[in-house]
C-alpha cells in the first residue's frame, strides 16, 4: 500500500461518516504548489476557493505555504457566509491534519465557519 492509496482508504472512512450525519462538508485538496477548498452538499459545488486565483496569486508568489492556505481559509468562509451556510463538516481528504490543512482550517473558523 502507497501513500496515495493509504490516503484515499482515509479519505473514503471520512466521507462515510460525513455522509450519514447528512450535512454540508468543506473538502480541501492539497498539491504541493497549491491548496483548494470547497464547500459541497450532495454533490453540488456551493462555494470554492484556492490559491489559484488571481486574488490570492497577487499576495503570494507561492500558493503551497501556510501563509496562502489562511488566506484561502479566510475566503472560503467569507464565501459561505454569502451562501448563507454557518455549519459544515471539515472532509480533509486523509491529509493529516497539519500545517497547510490546519492553517487553512483555524483561518476557517476564525471569520466564522463553525465545524
Amino acid at each position: 500500500m502507497n501513500k496515495k492509496i493509504a490516503r484515499l482508504r482515509r479519505a473514503r472512512k471520512t466521507r462515510a461518516k460525513i455522509a450519514a450525519m447528512n450535512t454540508v462538508r468543506l473538502c480541501v485538496y492539497r498539491s504541493n504548489n497549491h491548496i483548494y477548498a470547497q464547500i459541497i452538499d450532495a454533490d453540488r459545488v456551493l462555494a470554492q476557493a484556492s490559491s489559484v486565483e488571481a486574488e490570492v496569486r497577487s499576495e503570494f508568489k507561492q500558493g503551497g505555504n501556510i501563509a496562502a492556505a489562511s488566506l484561502v481559509g479566510k475566503r472560503i468562509a467569507e464565501k459561505a457566509k454569502v451562501a448563507g451556510i454557518e455549519k459544515v463538516a471539515f472532509d480533509r481528504s486523509g491529509f493529516q491534519y497539519h500545517g497547510r490543512v490546519k492553517a487553512l482550517a483555524e483561518a476557517a473558523r476564525e471569520n466564522g465557519l463553525s465545524f
